[in-house]
């Protein structure tokens, strides 16, 4: 046997996601490099670890016992790390978070310095839809959530970040110099986000509020794909301003002024009411509260401004 760690790195990785193109995205590797270190791998069992049937790749029942003892491994290694890390006297462990999509552009800028300074803590951080969230939140598999609207079936404590600010948008095109825009976006298709998006809710409410007519409506599920439909004149949308930096800096997308507009949320970061807060959660939560208006002020102070233009 003469194996490495890398290899079965690789390994674990592919049976996660079932694809040698995503674990080699996920791995920072080429799609060559992961299917030579499978077949290195593979040389050292006269038993398949892999299938590959049509486009689809499987794992052996026996490739998934190797899977099962690399995972082993691989966390013992990890183990060693850390306790190496902590007999130096630094701050070590995992921090897990899950974020709602829209928060990719706030959570980067809370977690940089803090990463940058402790060398020993790990991040996994999991971007996807509200509704996961909560669910990864509710099984207690995060020390973390950051989210805008806060679950009602929860015993959850919170953080304030910062505000999360939802306005109406359009491509250039449109002609937001009317007496009434509220009567003018009702004429036009509407972009919304997934089910389960606490944007899709903002606008639902705010749609049924309003009595738009039932018309033409899009369905997209990121963000970002509401923006470029957005741009390319598919509709109009409710949409949070964060995310629109150097859209509106370009003038590629531009905000209506909508009577009942904007709509300000908070966004908050969140964890059960009852969790014991690992170590370097605990530190993490402290400098949040210490760093989090300098944070606001040195990265956000252009967010601030527009806002208050509106």
């Amino acid at each position: 046997m003469n194996y490495t760690l890398h290899q079965l790195q690789v390994l674990v990785k592919v049976a996660e996601l079932k694809s040698v193109t995503k674990a080699s995205e996920a791995l920072h590797l080429s799609q060559p490099a992961v299917s030579i270190q499978l077949k290195n791998l593979q040389e050292n069992f006269d038993i398949p670890l892999i299938e590959v049937i049509g486009r689809q790749i499987y794992i052996t029942e026996f490739g998934q016992e190797v899977v099962r003892s690399a995972q082993e491994i691989l966390k013992q290694v990890n183990d060693i790390n850390y306790k190496t890390q902590a007999y130096k006297g630094q701050l070590v462990g995992k921090l897990t978070i899950s974020v709602v999509s829209t928060g990719k552009y706030v959570m980067p800028y809370f977690l940089g310095d803090f990463m940058n300074s402790n060398d020993g803590i790990e991040l996994k951080m999991d971007v996807t839809n509200r509704l996961k969230v909560i669910k990864s939140l509710e099984n207690n598999e995060v020390d973390f959530a950051l989210i805008s609207t806060i679950p009602k079936n929860l015993k959850i404590q919170m953080e304030e970040l910062m505000p999360n600010t939802l306005a109406w948008m359009s491509g250039n095109a449109f002609d937001n110099s009317q007496e009434d825009n509220l009567e003018i976006i009702k004429k036009y298709p509407l972009i919304y986000r997934e089910y389960g998006s606490a944007t899709r809710r903002a606008m639902e409410t705010f749609v049924k509020q309003n009595s738009f007519p039932s018309g033409k409506r899009l369905e997209l599920t990121s963000n970002e794909a509401v923006k470029q439909a957005t741009i390319a004149g598919l509709g109009v949308t409710l949409m949070p301003i964060i995310g629109l930096r150097n859209e509106l800096h370009s003038e590629t997308v531009k905000v209506i002024p909508v009577k009942g507009c904007p709509i300000t949320q908070q966004w908050n970061l969140v964890w059960l009411k009852n969790k014991k807060l690992s170590p370097v959660a605990q530190a993490y939560l402290k400098y949040v509260q210490k760093e989090k208006h300098r944070i606001i002020h040195d990265t956000f102070s252009w967010y601030e401004d527009f806002i208050n233009t509106l």
